[in-house]
Parts: C-alpha cells; structure tokens; sequence
C-alpha cells in the first residue's frame, strides 16, 4: 500500500527551509502532496497560481531524485479534511524552534482527534534552514535586504514581482 504525505503550508513564498522538510519528507513517503492554503482570512503576497507553479519547479529535482511523485494542490479548510481528501495518511510539519513544537504538538492532538486514521509526523528544520520563515523573508523583501539564502531564484523573482507597485 503507498504511502502518501500531506505537507500544508502557505509557501509566501517558499523557502529553503519548506524545501528541506519536502526533501527528507520524501525520503518518508511515496507521494508526497502538497497543499498550498488559500485561506479567506489571510491575504497572501503571492498568488496561489504562481506559487503553485514555483512549487511544482522547485520540487522537481526532488521528485526525479527520490523518484517520489510530488504534486501541489490548494486547500481552504482544515489540514485534516485536505489530507483526508488527497489520500494521505500522514501530515508533514516542520519544526523549527520550541515555539513551533508547542503550537504543533497542540494541531497535531487536536487533528489527531478529528481524524484518528492520519498520523501527524514532524520534522525537525536541519541546522542551516532553521532560521527561515516566510514572514521574515517578505519582510526583508520589503526593505531592500538580499534574501539570497533563504529562497530559491524562482521565489526571489516571483516575490519581486509582488512587491513592485502597481501602477
């Protein structure tokens, strides 16, 4: 029987970091799917379809390396209801700090709760990504600060894109 993950995320923008957890979750799983959320109540910097699209490029490497099959689809609910609706018995999150380990521990208890049958499994950021986060990526984006090391090209170019002014 495969095994299929479930790793949901805002990816605004992805970073390294998102690309660390996909690679070892890989090594997990075989087929790993990811869910972009889309939720009402936030307003993403970048479009779903394009991070869609910067997700199924960046992912690729993975996918032939692993030979995992990694696809990318966008959710608006609950993680559980996504996972349940994707097939995937297992949730994917990743750790960076003691701050994320209590908020996730409670998410996993509680989806563990509503869903009994998917297993919430966490992985702890490797040393070099542990620092990234998404937020601060967009903020020192925003203030001119080189944001190299922390997402890939593609990323780079699709955040610079969202934050021109429209005119």
């Amino acid at each position: 029987m495969a095994r299929t993950g479930f790793y949901p995320g805002s990816f605004d923008p992805v970073t390294y970091g998102h690309l660390d957890i996909i690679a070892r979750a890989a090594r997990l799983v075989d087929k790993l799917v990811l869910g972009v959320g889309v939720h009402h109540g936030k307003q993403a910097l970048i479009q779903a379809e394009t991070r869609i699209a910067l997700l199924e490029q960046v992912t690729k490497p993975i996918s032939e390396h692993t030979g995992v099959k990694i696809t990318v689809t966008t959710f608006d609910g609950l993680a559980v209801d996504a996972a349940r609706k994707n097939h995937a018995g297992i949730i994917i999150r990743g750790l960076r700090d003691a701050t994320d380990f209590d908020y996730e521990v409670q998410m996993g208890q509680m989806n563990g709760a509503m869903a009994p049958d998917i297993e919430t499994v966490f992985l702890a950021a490797s040393p070099a990504t542990r620092m990234i986060a998404s937020s601060l990526v967009k903020q020192i984006a925003k203030m001119g600060g080189d944001i190299t090391l922390f997402i890939p090209r593609e990323a780079q170019e699709a955040l610079a894109k969202a934050l021109k002014p429209s005119h």
